[in-house]
């Protein structure tokens, strides 16, 4: 069957609601295309609903991991560091001197592996800085470049220059494009006095090997490394420790069942979700789970191309901030992408997706639970 035979499970004798008919029918993630205004785009970038309250005193470190308490102690000073009056007064700006340059790294670059709680205190840093929250951005690396598209980039330096901190989570550079745009970006940035924090996989002097060639943009690189004081932060991913794996898939039916019985769930079919999110903008993915408390997905199976598994990517960093379970049936969340995509130069986005799903799939049996009681 072709991807574009695929449709939402429909409910039948078997695999439909319930017989008592009272279940209201589930929503499709393939029925949304929403459109996003670009001033919502600049009002959304604040940490997401899963790390609303995250706070440096409720990071818990490993005791195993010194890492982790150092780095808890270098961000609480570099909060405190931040000039409170550096924005929010236009008129002080009109009439004030051009900021000197910062001595040394404007930033702190967190770097580790998965699940060890870099966005967590990088969530914490943008709650901790003494600014209002419109002085204050907080974003995903696609999010900024999606802002740029959207405002263009002049507007972008202006809007965000206004800001004392700009957060940066999940910093990757996917394409020598980027790699030329954020760097003219951050140093606009830095030159207006706006303190910058990035979290990733990959240290800033290596960001981009295995992408492109990367020596063709070496003085960029190094431009973005100059801006940040790398921090290691080193760890066991928090979502596995003393927990079980990742639980199986569930049948077509069960999902289809749960869907029906959980308020506010999806129900779609793997396949056409993903064709439905090559004609949708990467930045209006988080818009498209507005009102969404769970997803359900039927025949899941491994995604057929990089440019399908990198969109895939972008809905699960959505869905786990806004840690919405994801409920499905065929292949387990390791088997959707091939060996040569977890060898190749985007395996970290891809092993972060295996792990925020994995945590959802988790969270989404529950939903099973209590539709069996």
């Amino acid at each position: 069957m072709s991807p574009s035979q695929h449709s939402a499970p429909q409910p039948d004798p078997i695999a439909g609601p319930p017989a008592d008919g009272d279940d209201a029918a589930p929503a499709a993630l393939t029925a949304r295309a929403p459109h996003v205004p670009a001033d919502r785009l600049v009002a959304e970038m604040v940490p997401p609903p899963r790390f609303q309250g995250a706070r440096f005193d409720t990071y818990i470190p490993d005791p195993k991991q010194p890492s982790q308490a150092e780095a808890v102690q270098v961000l609480s000073d570099f909060a405190e560091s931040i000039d409170a009056g550096r924005a929010g007064s236009g008129k002080r700006r009109w009439f004030a001197r051009k900021p000197a340059a910062p001595r040394g790294p404007r930033g702190v670059y967190l770097d580790g592996g998965y699940g060890v709680g870099k966005t967590h205190l990088l969530a914490s840093l943008w709650h901790a800085t003494p600014a209002p929250a419109e002085h204050k951005a907080f974003g995903t690396f696609v999010e900024l470049t999606n802002l740029v598209g959207a405002l263009g980039f002049q507007q972008t330096v202006r809007t965000l220059g206004e800001h004392k901190l700009l957060c940066i989570d999940e910093f990757e550079l996917d394409d020598p494009g980027d790699t030329v745009l954020v760097s003219t970006l951050l140093g606009k940035l830095v030159d207006a006095g706006v303190a910058l924090a990035a979290t990733s996989n990959t240290l800033p002097g290596k960001l981009g090997e295995g992408r492109f060639a990367a020596a063709d943009f070496l003085r960029e690189i190094q431009g973005l490394s100059a801006h940040f004081r790398p921090l290691r932060i080193d760890g066991e991913d928090y979502r596995h420790r003393g927990l079980p794996e990742a639980p199986a898939p569930y049948d077509d039916e069960t999902v289809t069942r749960t869907a029906y019985r959980t308020p506010g769930a999806s129900l779609d079919d793997f396949p056409s979700l993903l064709e439905h999110l090559s004609r949708v903008h990467p930045s209006r993915y988080g818009a498209m789970c507005d009102g969404i408390e769970a997803v359900c997905l039927t025949d899941v199976q491994a995604v057929p191309d990089q440019s399908t598994a990198l969109r895939l990517v972008v809905l699960a960093d959505r869905l786990y901030d806004r840690e919405v379970p994801v409920l499905t049936s065929g292949k387990a969340f390791d088997e959707l992408f091939s060996e040569e995509m977890l060898r190749g130069g985007y395996r970290k986005k891809y092993f972060r997706a295996i792990s925020r799903l994995t945590a959802l799939a988790r969270d989404a049996g529950t939903l099973v639970a209590d539709g069996s009681r």
